[in-house]
């Protein structure tokens, strides 16, 4: 039997790969780490992100599972973003956000029960053309970090 949090995280990657296979030309598959404050804990995640819809605006789905502070941390993040070159430097600023769905569970406990929590987060970041970002996100709601730090490498798909 699946729990109504499986069929949730199930349906988030049913809609991840659907996506990306149908502009799978454009788009790129970002790998992230970092640390994040309350819950103090350190992270990894991937997510998919769109090319672009309508000019500069992008979907990018993605999860990320953070540990320590005596839990075990699972974002789903739906996020829309809005990527502005930087001139000629190869560099842009990034700046989004959306909701936030969290799957918490007490690390060091036999038997412990999963909870499931909604917010959103903020992000705001700087990424290069040839892959290596870094971002920072805000974040509010049921056990949604309220601050992550990280950076990553984004991998083009052709």
């Amino acid at each position: 039997m699946v729990s109504f949090s499986g069929h949730r995280c199930a349906l988030a990657l049913a809609f991840v790969t659907f996506f990306a296979a149908s502009a799978a030309a454009q788009s790129s598959i970002r790998f992230t780490g970092g640390a994040s404050i309350d819950p103090e804990q350190v992270y990894g995640g991937v997510a998919w992100q769109s090319p672009d819809i309508g000019g500069r605006f992008r979907i990018q789905p993605g999860i990320d599972g953070g540990f320590g502070d005596g839990l075990r941390l699972a974002n789903i993040n739906i996020d829309f973003v809005v990527k502005f070159p930087l001139g000629t430097s190869g560099w842009s600023l990034l700046q989004g956000g959306g909701p936030v769905i969290s799957i918490v569970t007490l690390s060091g406990v036999d038997d412990p029960p999963r909870e499931l929590h909604a917010g959103g987060s903020y992000l705001f970041g700087f990424a290069h053309q040839n892959g290596f970002f870094g971002e920072f996100r805000v974040g509010g709601g049921g056990f949604v970090p309220q601050l992550k730090m990280g950076v990553g490498w984004a991998v083009e798909l052709k």
